[in-house]
């Protein structure tokens, strides 16, 4: 075997291994890295109105900003939260159940849409002791352009995804979706911009 032969399938094995699937977490071959954020950017709207409601929610700054250990204790919890709540919680839009659009809510009627879903979870992560600086509401965008929210889980050996389209923990460059705000990490009622991230499409205060 020459050395652009074997150089082809180093690639070619590389990339088979890409992915082990072991439950619901998807581990890279290589660690994710960390998203790249830029500078404070607008509040998606839905996020807002849920500030109003809440003010107390998004008053919070985080005394922990550190990355979470990635332990298989950490990642036991985002498997168990996510595939716990994506069951119990029916989806269903906004539009149905409020009569308008982009409200978020916790899904205490186990109905919900995206945004939904995710503020459950990081509800319920954030009592077994996960910092909220690591938990950031995240604004995506699908790949057939629709808007989407998922949360984002900050860890040391990169950041992982919950979705309530999937029960699998992926990480974050490995779900197909272009990122575009989350949360800051040091202000719950802030947003930052995510690098390479387009035109938001769902809701915001300009």
């Amino acid at each position: 075997m020459n050395s652009s032969t074997m150089a082809r399938w180093l690639r070619a094995c590389v990339a088979a291994a890409g992915l082990a699937v072991t439950g619901g977490w998807v581990a890279p071959a290589l660690a994710a890295g960390a998203m790249a954020t830029g500078g404070l950017t607008s509040q998606p709207i839905g996020h807002y109105d849920f500030c109003r409601l809440y003010p107390g929610e998004c008053s919070i700054r985080p005394p922990r900003l550190a990355a979470a250990a990635l332990t298989d204790g950490l990642m036991r919890k985002l498997v168990s939260v996510t595939s716990r709540v994506n069951a119990a919680v029916k989806p269903m839009s906004d539009m149905d159940i409020y009569g308008k659009d982009e409200v978020w809510a916790y899904p205490d009627k186990g109905v919900g849409d995206c945004e939904d879903y995710v503020l459950e979870k990081r509800r319920q992560l954030s009592r077994m002791g996960v910092s909220l600086a690591n938990l950031l509401m995240t604004v995506v965008r699908k790949p057939d352009g629709e808007g989407h929210a998922v949360l984002t889980v900050r860890t040391d050996g990169g950041d992982y995804v919950l979705d309530n389209l999937t029960d699998k923990v992926r990480p974050w460059d490995q779900t197909g979706y272009r990122f575009l705000k989350r949360q800051a990490i040091d202000n719950t009622g802030r947003w930052v911009s995510i690098r390479g991230g387009q035109q938001v499409l769902v809701g915001s205060v300009q």
